[in-house]
């Protein structure tokens, strides 16, 4: 056995071992090692926070379920850029709700073993399993059962600083076969389309459905406004004729005050040459 699979192989029992044990289990190993330079390496273990250790002992005793839940986020990581606000929401509440259940089934194993959870090391156990599935260093830390310290979301992985005994390879997982896998992309591919189809088609329905309701409105302003164009074009005949009898009445008047004012003339005239022979007569 090599140097590095023996500190692999002490690492691996230290990290999900009893966290009680840890300091005296690691020194027992330091001192039987074959070598000074093992020696020192296992002697720089350093003991695994209580998050830590609870997801070691998951990623221990679950490791086929660790590693199907860590391939199912890679393949939705792939899958994500490609949804919609809608589905990347639905997405995001699954995923969480994942991160949940696996963090809670890490906690009952490590209370099995009669250790004692809080809820702040669930809630940094919740934490570990998230950064986890976002960031494929993350996973490989989780997966390797050796982790030293929780792991953050948004936060870069140093794997030599979050794991111990070696750098951890990424998650071994049982390969879908490429057939399946293509299938399955294939699948989401065409899911997608239909999707987007259905969304297309809904929005050219509402679009039909309001280019018909706008024909009918200016359908009915036409119609209106034809009836109101009949209505002013009687009213203009009307007012046509009205004019044109206004008219007449106007020349026959003018005609009437032309007569009346030349026989008022005439009339005056005559009186005037009557009272002038009035006048004479009386001075006579």
């Amino acid at each position: 056995m090599t140097a590095d699979s023996t500190l692999l192989e002490v690492a691996v029992e230290l990290y999900a071992g009893p966290p009680e044990e840890f300091v005296a289990t690691r020194n027992a190993w330091a001192k039987s090692a074959a070598d000074r330079a093992l020696a020192d390496q296992i002697t720089a273990l350093r003991k695994p926070s209580a998050a830590a250790w609870v997801v070691n002992v998951f990623a221990h005793e679950r490791a086929a379920q660790l590693g199907e839940a860590l391939r199912l986020a890679e393949e939705l990581r792939e899958a994500q850029a490609d949804l919609d606000a809608a589905a990347l929401a639905q997405l995001g509440r699954q995923r969480r709700a994942l991160t949940a259940k696996l963090a809670a089934e890490a906690a009952s194993l490590a209370k099995a073993r009669g250790a004692r959870v809080t809820d702040a090391t669930l809630e940094a156990v919740r934490q570990t399993i998230s950064a986890a599935f976002f960031d494929p260093d993350a996973a490989a830390a989780v997966a390797s059962g050796r982790l030293v310290r929780e792991l953050e979301p948004a936060a870069t992985v140093d794997l030599a600083a979050a794991v111990g005994g070696g750098t951890p390879e990424a998650p071994a997982s049982a390969p879908e076969p490429v057939d399946e896998l293509r299938a399955r992309r294939e699948r989401h591919k065409a899911e997608k389309a239909v999707h987007d189809a259905e969304q297309a088609h809904a929005r050219a329905v509402r679009d039909a459905q309001k280019a018909d309701k706008d024909a009918r409105d200016a359908a009915e302003r036409a119609e209106r406004a034809t009836a109101r164009i009949a209505e002013l074009e009687k009213e203009l005949a009307r007012a046509r004729v009205d004019a044109d009898s206004a008219e007449e009445e106007a020349t026959a008047a003018k005609e009437r005050r032309d007569g009346a004012a030349e026989r008022a003339a005439e009339t005056d005239a005559a009186a005037a040459d009557a009272k002038a022979a009035l006048d004479v007569l009386r001075r006579g």
